[in-house]
């Protein structure tokens, strides 16, 4: 993956996601593509926004079944990673959302 668009996919803006940016240790959460790695997702948010990152978390969510009459089909899978800024950093929600939206959609 050499673009950087290409390993973070877009942010994951909820109540929960939310309080985590506003908490003492700055945590912001991203949906990444399935083969993205840690280094890789760290270095995408240090060069898009702009500041350090001090760890990254990840998990994989592995997509449900899902069932519509006959038709049976299974929603996508996915990686979420769980960024989390060196002190004196952040990242203004208003303007991450921008980023994203303005994007094209592959």
């Amino acid at each position: 993956m050499n673009f950087l668009a290409d390993v973070i996919i877009r942010p994951v803006i909820t109540e929960k996601a939310t309080k985590l940016s506003e908490g003492k240790k700055k945590k912001y959460v991203f949906i990444c593509k399935l083969s993205a790695t840690k280094p890789q997702i760290k270095r995408a948010v240090e060069k898009l926004f702009g500041v350090k990152v001090e760890k990254v978390n990840t998990m994989i969510y592995r997509g449900k079944i899902k069932r519509r009459g006959i038709f049976i089909g299974h929603r996508p899978s996915f990686k979420k990673a769980i960024v989390t800024l060196k002190p004196g950093y952040q990242i203004d929600i208003t303007k991450l959302t921008e980023k994203f939206i303005s994007q094209p959609s592959k």
